[in-house]
């Protein structure tokens, strides 16, 4: 533990639960919360004294810590009991709107269609090809259903075909910890070769040579990627060739391929730099060359063109710019301009062909697709029709084309997949997803709402509600929120919010400062020591929507995950009276803690994103926002606390700690429920009908304290 001293101060009781007393928390039908064990251990920093009663909880191996989870388990099914057949309508309802049997676009790739499939009633995706036309008979070359079976959780990810076509490399973790094995399949015999590779990300990279292939380690106790290994088939993994090994704990590395399949990439990737090593994909024995030395606050991003580099960047560019650089040299002292600078505009990404360059951008919130021809410079936009939506480019493997694979979706548009002519710019819908049960978009509006700030700042706010809903104070709504990482939530379709909308809700989104939705200064100005931005921008869009009588306060209800966790747990300390009830799933609740505990996933790389504990104006900022530090007597809303035990990026005892401390100092009677996978890690439940079961378990929450039972 960096930089912290422990000491047992004392140990209130031997039992597990009732140590504390009841902290009002006694609910309807006489059934009493668990309260967990106090153990007081001391943690100085920086001179300061703090006592965490409930640090022993992270004793991830000690029966005590596991009986405490299954308690707060039984007590959430205890106290949700009454909703059962509200989740159980809710999730045949969200089932009944997905076709069961349905499959991907097919997108071309070096001879082959690739696409997935589900089957009814099947968890996970069949993943198919077929050779040279879509008429031809199919190759189904992974059915996850089967690997999955005799597993309470699966994960497959890392699929990669080697050049030849006969060889995919795929990675899979049984645990939900994010530490998967390596495995090789002969697509032509269906064999599955002895080249085995454990404890790996899943991140790979196949050579031109059709044996070589680069793979990336973890570090088994902190999970940061940092090594990048070669290995050739039918040789023994353990004499796998070390190519790079990354030895700044504060950044992280993966491996790739470029577009062109020339070369081969190991990135090195930190929050405020990056570094990027090449190699010939033809000659992959050969030495990795840096393309620009790593320096801090400059960051790029690499893909290759014909005998140039063409690199996204921030450098002398705030909001980013393209440049480009010949392969033979690299430095940016080499570097030409492609794409200008621009100061109300994000330049998020780009996409080569032959003949057309399409630049990804953002701007007021929104994302805009940029065409430019090569050869005469001009250049145009794609026309999107509503308010508030997200736009992106898809799957685009082949260089020789005129057409543009883009996605499309609104809060009231599905999914929905074009081709687009860059000759004739004539748009073509080739599969929109489908929303079985009747659903209708006119029945549906959606706008972009704009609240001020305390400090004046306009927070875009997009929304989504039945057609006619009235604003007259009374509706339920439902604020999201991220808000961190540079992370931008766009205004994009959920088949399964339905069920919210449907029953009267009305559902937000807050583009809150710390994401990059309006640009890389809106991501600068809700980070470090401007991080509790993110909080009061939520604050202040929830009580403009009050204000506007979109609802009220015991009408509104907030959501967020992981990092939006944290901002949950931020809001209910600032403004525990705004909202009448909030989700939190896998929330980052104990953040001075876990961020001066450097023998943990995430928190070294992340010094940059939240501030450096270890030096003392970081420790104290970090100190007065972090939500279970801030926890006080008084009441709070209802809360519903979702985490998993082996999540490997909010470990599980950040909320199992928060929960355990409200439960003790709280002064309210609400609902306080922690609900613990004991199978899963940071992303829930696997398999397509399991998240759909948490979904509705949610959604149950909300309805149920909404008043609405149906």
């Amino acid at each position: 533990m960096s930089g912290l001293k422990f000491s047992v101060v004392s140990v209130a009781c031997l039992g597990l639960f009732g140590c504390e007393g009841t902290s009002g928390d006694t609910m309807k039908r006489a059934i009493q919360a668990p309260t967990a064990k106090v153990r007081p251990y001391e943690l100085t920093k920086h001179g300061d004294v703090r006592v965490d009663n409930y640090y022993w909880i992270k004793e991830r191996e000690n029966s005590e810590v596991i009986d405490y989870l299954n308690a707060e388990n039984d007590y959430t099914r205890a106290m949700t009991a009454h909703t059962e057949d509200l989740q159980k309508n809710l999730f045949a309802e969200i089932k009944g709107r997905i076709k069961q049997t349905d499959e991907s676009l097919p997108y071309k790739k070096n001879g082959y269609f690739y696409y997935s499939r589900f089957e009814d009633g099947n968890q996970y995706r069949m993943h198919c090809r077929k050779k040279g036309s879509l008429t031809a008979a199919e190759e189904v070359m992974l059915d996850a259903n089967k690997l999955a079976e005799g597993h309470s959780f699966f994960s497959v990810r890392g699929l990669q075909v080697s050049s030849n076509n006969s060889l995919l490399a795929y990675a899979v973790d049984t645990r939900g910890r994010r530490i998967y094995t390596l495995k090789i399949k002969n697509l032509e015999t269906g064999e599955v070769l002895k080249d085995t590779i454990h404890d790996v990300t899943g991140n790979v990279a196949w050579a031109n040579d059709n044996r070589t292939l680069f793979y990336s380690k973890q570090d088994p106790e902190t999970l940061r990627s940092y090594q990048i290994y070669r290995h050739v088939l039918g040789t023994d993994p353990t004499n796998d060739y070390l190519v790079y090994e990354e030895k700044d704990d504060t950044f992280s590395s993966f491996v790739f391929k470029t577009k062109s399949d020339k070369f081969v990439m190991i990135a090195s990737r930190h929050t405020l730099s990056n570094e990027y090593r090449f190699v010939a994909a033809d000659n992959p024995t050969s030495e990795f060359r840096v393309i620009q030395p790593r320096e801090r606050n400059l960051e790029y991003s690499v893909d290759h063109f014909q005998d140039k580099f063409y690199i996204r960047t921030n450098w002398q560019a705030k909001n980013f710019r393209l440049m480009a650089t010949p392969v033979t040299a690299t430095s940016k002292d080499h570097w030409t301009e492609v794409i200008a600078h621009r100061d109300e505009v994000l330049l998020s990404g780009f996409e080569i062909f032959k003949d057309y360059l399409v630049v990804s951008e953002r701007k007021d919130g929104l994302m805009r697709l940029r065409v430019r021809s090569w050869s005469s410079g001009d250049e145009h936009y794609l026309v999107f029709p509503e308010p508030a939506y997200l736009a992106y480019t898809s799957n685009n493997y082949e260089f020789d084309t005129p057409v543009l694979r883009y996605t499309y979706s609104s809060m009231t548009t599905p999914n929905s997949v074009f081709d687009y002519n860059m000759v004739t710019h004539e748009k073509t819908l080739l599969k929109q997803d489908e929303v079985l049960g009747g659903f209708d978009a006119k029945d549906y509006e959606t706008d972009r709402l704009y609240a001020t700030a305390r400090d004046g700042t306009k927070i875009p706010i997009s929304i989504v509600f039945r057609a006619g809903t009235k604003r007259n104070g009374k509706n339920p709504l439902l604020l999201y929120g991220y808000g961190s990482y540079g992370a931008s939530i766009d205004a994009s379709f959920s088949s399964p919010r339905l069920s919210l909308i449907d029953r009267g809700f009305i559902y937000a989104i807050a583009h809150i400062r710390g994401g990059q939705e309006l640009g890389r200064q809106w991501y600068e100005d809700g980070k470090l020591f401007n991080k509790k931005n993110t909080f009061t921008d939520f604050v202040d869009c929830g009580r403009f929507l009050v204000d506007q009588e979109y609802t009220s306060p015991d009408k509104m209800f907030a959501m967020g995950g992981s990092a939006g966790g944290l901002l949950m747990g931020a809001v209910v300390n600032l403004a525990p009276d705004l909202f009448h009830g909030v989700v939190t799933q896998v929330p980052f609740v104990d953040v001075i803690t876990t961020m001066l505990d450097d023998s943990i996933p995430l928190t070294t790389s992340e010094y940059d994103e939240w501030g450096d504990p270890n030096r003392k104006a970081d420790y104290e900022y970090i100190l007065s926002y972090s939500p279970y530090d801030n926890v006080h007597a008084k009441n709070y809303p209802h809360i519903l606390v979702t985490t998993g035990l082996h999540d490997s990026q909010v470990q599980y005892w950040e909320p199992a700690k928060w929960v355990a401390k409200l439960r003790a100092v709280k002064t309210d009677s609400n609902h306080l429920l922690l609900k613990t996978n004991m199978d899963a890690g940071h992303g829930g439940g696997s398999g397509r009908y399991k998240r759909y079961e948490e979904t509705a378990f949610y959604y149950a929450f909300l309805l149920d304290h909404a008043g609405i039972n149906h």
